[in-house]
């Protein structure tokens, strides 16, 4: 497998496009295309709140009844959610304003929204935005990346992955862009994620690899606790690398599970790095625990503790806010028979261990606690499984970005 530079275009076959609709922001692109050549199989994750937006609902019935899906047309400022009967005319709407401009039936168009709730979409601006960019879809790298721009709200970068691998000799290439920042807790899928594949594999495969990879990579992020009503996975393989169709879990499979798991592992943590107000990427992973679920639900715990936040974003080593959320994750383990570490670029530093902390260098432990990414490192002692999960730090501007989120 290799890392190569793009994003939702860096597979053969998919175009995007991006242009400023004004639907909420007025200096700034805040619509998006992305279009494969030929139909491709989809895939996709939703969010699992009961109060689902109207793009939701629309792109699971896609999802689930079609064979095929060609575009996805996704706008930003606005969320179409909990707008009733006259938000999923909308969606319908969309779809057939793609029919109408590129001639893509509209029962294979998903659509994706993303902003405030509760507001009604201005589809005369939707309408001429897919117009607008019709004309200036390409595979290029730049309008990949200005798609990823076009779909932020809140976030302050945009995020996208790509990477290539060989299936019986013929390149494969798996590519993405998501955005996320605020309303993030691993549920399922906690923002919105676009993921293309030039890949032939039938639609029971991918569905099955989405869901399971989704598990170790989304759904182990947390900003802030809320699980968003507009969370969205979509994932088109238009199969045109032309590889032998992959139908089973044989070694291809493994080797696009790998390079799936690259790229969305990449996109949370983007997405967890750059959370509202963020100076730091907030990494807990847990080793030798007795099973893979418990492991999960532990590093869960530690990256959605509010306190345990709020010291990393203070560079405190209070190791005891850390050892308050392993205690109240709902699994049982020995507190005297587990060890505490901070890691980071500059190396890692022992916390605690056989129940007492131990004679570290809080001088240290603060210098690691100041860099960009930060490592929590929780050895359990018990067994063999491990898993990580992925926050931020807490910080003032979080509350001042989310007490004036609609105006």
């Amino acid at each position: 497998m290799e890392v190569i530079t793009g994003g939702v275009t860096a597979a053969k076959g998919f175009l995007a496009a991006a242009t400023e609709a004004g639907i909420k922001y007025k200096d700034r692109k805040d619509m998006a295309l992305i279009v494969s050549q030929v139909p491709a199989v989809c895939a996709g994750t939703f969010t699992s709140n009961v109060v689902k937006a109207a793009p939701v609902k629309w792109d699971q019935r896609v999802v689930s009844e079609e064979a095929c899906a060609q575009a996805i047309v996704i706008n930003a400022g606005i969320a179409n959610a909990c707008t009733g009967a006259e938000g999923m005319g909308y969606c319908k709407q969309t779809a057939e304003s793609v029919e109408r401009v590129l001639e893509i039936p509209a029962n294979q168009v998903l659509v994706a929204s993303t902003g405030v709730i509760g507001m009604q979409l201005p589809m005369e601006k939707l309408d001429l935005g897919i117009e607008a960019m019709a004309p200036n879809l390409s595979d290029s790298i730049e309008n990949g990346t200005e798609a990823a721009c076009a779909i932020m709200t809140t976030d302050t970068k945009y995020k996208e992955a790509a990477v290539t691998f060989e299936v019986d000799g013929k390149t494969v290439t798996v590519g993405g862009m998501c955005k996320g920042s605020g309303m993030i807790h691993p549920n399922m899928c906690t923002m919105l994620s676009f993921v293309t594949t030039d890949l032939v594999i039938s639609k029971e495969m991918l569905q099955e690899a989405l869901c399971e990879n989704v598990k170790d990579t989304y759904n182990m992020i947390s900003v802030d606790g809320d699980t968003s009503t507009n969370d969205t996975v979509l994932l088109l393989a238009n199969g045109m690398a032309g590889n032998p169709k992959i139908t089973k879990k044989d070694e291809n499979y493994k080797k696009f599970i790998e390079a799936l798991n690259y790229v969305n592992t990449t996109l949370a943590k983007k997405m967890a790095g750059d959370g509202e107000g963020a100076t730091a990427l907030f990494e807990t992973k847990v080793i030798h625990a007795d099973t893979k679920e418990h492991a999960k639900r532990l590093a869960k715990s530690v990256i959605c503790s509010s306190l345990t936040k709020a010291a990393i974003f203070g560079h405190d080593a209070n190791w005891g806010r850390i050892l308050c959320a392993l205690g109240y994750s709902g699994v049982m383990f020995d507190p005297e028979k587990m060890e505490l570490f901070f890691q980071g670029k500059s190396g890692q530093i022992q916390i605690y261990k056989d129940g007492i902390a131990v004679d570290y260098s809080e001088e240290e432990a603060t210098k690691i606690l100041s860099e960009e990414e930060v490592t929590v490192l929780v050895d359990m002692k018990m067994g063999e499984a491990e898993a990580t999960a992925w926050g931020c730090d807490l910080t003032y501007d979080y509350v001042k970005i989310n007490a004036d989120y609609r105006s």
